[in-house]
């Protein structure tokens, strides 16, 4: 797969960027994975310094653009610069495709970020990806998440056991077929 990816730059928004996660975000991206939302919805990393989180950036989000052509993005507010979340696809081996992530940091939660970075994301992922199906998975209680996917579009597909054996929803997006 061959990303039309650009100096990293992923798409824009009126409000945000959505660019490849860099080494150095790796003060927000410790931040961002210790905040108490990220390790009771998605998990634990074990991210603990800016040192863990840039070896995290490199091996896991670096790693998953090399491997993938995606993976999860920076979500940056464009008038300041400044990374606020991530956005973006995970690639796991336990559904049988992409499946879209999202967190920010609290105190940017419930501004419409979400979404609007999402739908930046979905619409990259079909049209410079390919994608003609994305999935989704959130954890039992994550109500904010789930009505984000709906927003989106999204269909409950029922529960699924993950490999480590976490119990999750599963969600499915299937874009609809192009009229050319």
């Amino acid at each position: 797969m061959v990303s039309a990816v650009v100096d990293g730059f992923i798409a824009e928004t009126d409000r945000l960027v959505l660019r490849e996660i860099l080494e150095t975000d790796a003060a927000f991206i410790n931040e961002l994975l210790n905040t108490e939302s990220f390790i009771n919805y998605i998990g634990d990393r074990g991210v603990r310094s800016e040192s863990d989180a840039a070896t995290f950036i490199r091996e896991r989000y670096r790693q998953s653009y090399a491997d993938n052509g995606y993976g999860l993005y920076a979500v940056v507010l464009k008038a300041a610069g400044l990374p606020i979340g991530m956005c973006g696809f995970v690639r796991r081996v336990s559904l049988p495709g992409p499946d879209i992530g999202f967190a920010f940091l609290p105190e940017y939660e419930r501004r419409g970020y979400g979404l609007e970075s999402a739908k930046a994301a979905m619409a990259f992922g079909q049209s410079d990806l390919g994608f003609t199906t994305v999935y989704a998975i959130t954890t039992p209680g994550n109500d904010a998440s789930e009505r984000l996917l709906a927003k989106l579009g999204f269909e409950s597909v029922g529960l699924t056991r993950m490999p480590d054996g976490e119990l999750l929803n599963v969600f499915r997006h299937t874009y609809p077929e192009s009229a050319d």
